[in-house]
């Protein structure tokens, strides 16, 4: 049976750091969240504040990484649990970003929405030529209280 616990910031790093595809642990987070399956950790939320500027608005905050080891439901307990601990603290909203070709069946799951595309998968500015930041489109998802 899965269970949720309270973990530290260097344990949840370190279980992204060793599980996730494609990225590596966030610099800091407001809280993270363990799943554990009897006493194995199966997966962790890392809870930060929103990497968008339009999002950082003190009552927004973002799933910045979530990571299992394939363990069956973790994702979607984890993402529910992320947005009850969010609710309780006073935020509105919550949102994190996938991958345009995962499917979002946890966060479906999890009963969040998905918003569609998040901006644009280029950056041109002066300090750089047309540098390519993801190699596919993101899609953002995201959950709120109701006004």
């Amino acid at each position: 049976m899965l269970n949720i616990r309270p973990i530290a910031f260097a344990q949840a790093a370190s279980f992204v750091d060793e599980h996730h595809r494609h990225h590596k642990p966030p610099v800091g987070h407001k809280f993270s969240i363990a799943c554990y399956d009897g006493d194995r950790l199966c997966g962790v939320a890392m809870v930060g504040r929103s990497v968008s500027r339009y999002f950082d608005d003190n009552l927004t905050l973002e799933v910045n990484r979530l990571c299992t080891d394939g363990t069956k439901n973790a994702c979607s307990i984890l993402y529910s649990t992320a947005w009850r601990a969010a609710k309780a603290l006073g935020y509105r909203r919550i949102v994190t970003y996938t991958l345009e070709s995962e499917s979002g069946t946890s966060l479906r799951a999890a009963g969040w929405n998905c918003d569609g595309i998040a901006g644009k998968g280029n950056w041109t500015g002066e300090r750089a030529r047309q540098v390519e930041l993801f190699p596919e489109m993101k899609m953002r998802w995201s959950k709120e209280l109701s006004m």
